[in-house]
């Protein structure tokens, strides 16, 4: 073997190690990984900048929607042919470094079929491995290709099933908090209906969906960028939602069992936290809500039902929660061009409106 067919062949064997690798901390590993700028973090971070300015000066918001909504699926095929065309690639340059071991020596726009034949087991007839190495390189190449296509199928399994888990709460919101959904809203419904018992239930679910989307969406991102498929709904809003009633529970009820809001406002934060950390997002403290605000929102609590604790202490207890997510939760709103809430993302619009 001649050192540039050395050289050659090194370097198509690093370009294969480091699609695997991309695949393995992408796939396998189901935790947060310092992935770096990993081919497929890139891809993902390039392309959604791209679709979002696209998607925020779309005439309307359901083009918007339409648009946005097919990032992560279309994103997820796009991340399957990276991984396939690279792979490809590094095999060819190795078949290229052996072309002494086949029955005729392959051009390097041969050596690309040899390899892709292999890797999508396709067959290779018009070239035959005849030495030791040439052969184990197609096993080799077979294989990969099959391990790559079997993880991402699993992947893909794995992702539409915590996708799915995430939006049922989501959906079912529509009729308690409103859509998009409201945490005063919330719950005013609850005390409309006489529901106002069913609360430390309702924060309980809503703790195990914040313990679950913690999980799934820090160790596989992609999840993050699936959108809600209803008008008005999105998951950020659904959680800021949730943590704005708890803080009010928490902040400016009396004579509401304050544990499980209280448990609700802890992990929902840690979620926040969390997320705009993983994703690099602007990270400081804002209260996100004016005090006029507040008052409407006590005035309607009071109307429907609710003993309210005194403005003042209410006011700078609400003030000293809210400042922990709101910052966080408004930035993950803005990344992902989620549709407007009461007290969440671009609001100006809904300014005066219940």
């Amino acid at each position: 073997m001649q050192p540039i067919d050395a050289l050659e062949g090194a370097g198509g064997a690093l370009l294969v190690l480091y699609v695997l690798y991309d695949v393995f901390t992408a796939v396998v590993v189901p935790r947060p990984t310092n992935r770096g700028q990993l081919p497929s973090r890139y891809l993902v971070r390039v392309s959604w900048k791209i679709a979002r300015a696209v998607g925020v000066r779309m005439p309307t918001v359901e083009k918007r929607e339409q648009l946005l909504g097919v990032f992560a699926p279309s994103t997820l095929v796009a991340l399957l042919t990276m991984w396939i065309a690279g792979e490809i690639v590094g095999f060819a340059l190795i078949v290229h470094a052996l072309s002494f071991d086949f029955d005729r020596p392959p051009s390097l726009t041969d050596s690309l079929y040899v390899a892709g034949s292999a890797l999508l087991t396709l067959g290779t007839g018009d070239f035959s491995a005849v030495g030791t190495l040439g052969r184990a390189v197609l096993l080799l190449t077979a294989a990969t290709g099959l391990g790559t296509l079997a993880l991402v199928i699993s992947l893909l399994f794995s992702l539409y099933a915590h996708f799915q888990r995430r939006e049922v709460l989501v959906v079912t919101l529509d009729a308690r908090a409103g859509a998009p959904p409201s945490g005063v809203t919330l719950l005013e419904n609850h005390a409309r209906l006489h529901m106002t018992d069913r609360l430390e239930r309702t924060f309980e679910e809503w703790e195990r969906w914040s313990a679950e989307v913690l999980d799934s969406h820090l160790a596989y991102p992609i999840l993050a960028y699936f959108r809600s498929s209803h008008d008005n709904e999105s998951w950020i809003s659904a959680l800021g939602a949730m943590l704005d009633a708890a803080t009010l529970v928490v902040t400016a009820i009396e004579g509401q069992p304050k544990g499980e809001a209280l448990m609700m406002v802890e992990l929902g934060n840690h979620l926040v936290e969390d997320l705009a950390s993983g994703f690099r997002l602007p990270d400081e403290a804002e209260v996100g809500v004016e005090r006029e605000e507040f008052e409407d929102a006590r005035r309607r609590l009071g109307d429907a039902g609710y003993m309210l604790t005194p403005s003042d202490p209410a006011w700078e207890k609400f003030s000293r929660i809210r400042k922990r997510y709101a910052f966080r939760l408004n930035a993950l709103a803005q990344y992902w061009a989620t549709p407007p809430a009461q007290w969440i993302g671009d609001r100006t619009i809904l300014r005066g409106h219940h």
